[in-house]
């Protein structure tokens, strides 16, 4: 089994289509047995799954994402856990132990809104008007 993890500095960063970094495990019997941190070097929103397919990952945990990256993600195969928060290693082991936290209707609603980027933050902290989980 192959893990990304949306990552900003240890933490599970909240907006998927901007991620910078993914932290991926790579995990056999319950255990972890690697870890990297790779670059998305610019790909976005869509192109994410596709990055997330060419690196092997099969899971993914994040903060909020939205429905266009969501298909792109069951498209690919890959099972997701939206609407998670904290460190990243956390949620990994929080995963391997059967007892993560996540929002299965998890829902990046500013994508629908008409206001330009940079006017919003998504995740567990002040969302404004509109909601990441």
């Amino acid at each position: 089994m192959k893990i990304a993890v949306t990552y900003d500095n240890g933490q599970i960063f909240q907006h998927f289509g901007h991620s910078a970094q993914f932290k991926l495990y790579e995990v056999s019997g319950g255990m972890i047995l690697n870890t990297a941190v790779v670059d998305t070097n610019g790909s976005g929103h869509g192109a994410l799954a596709g990055f997330l397919k060419q690196n092997g990952v099969d899971t993914l945990i994040c903060g909020g994402i939205g429905g266009g990256a969501q298909a792109a993600l069951t498209q690919a195969g890959i099972r997701f856990y939206g609407g998670v928060s904290g460190a990243a290693d956390a949620a990994v082991l929080a995963l391997l132990a059967g007892k993560l936290g996540y929002d299965p209707d998890v829902r990046c609603t500013h994508h629908d809104e008409a206001h330009g980027e940079g006017s919003h933050t998504c995740g567990s902290h002040g969302c404004g008007n509109h909601s990441c989980h």
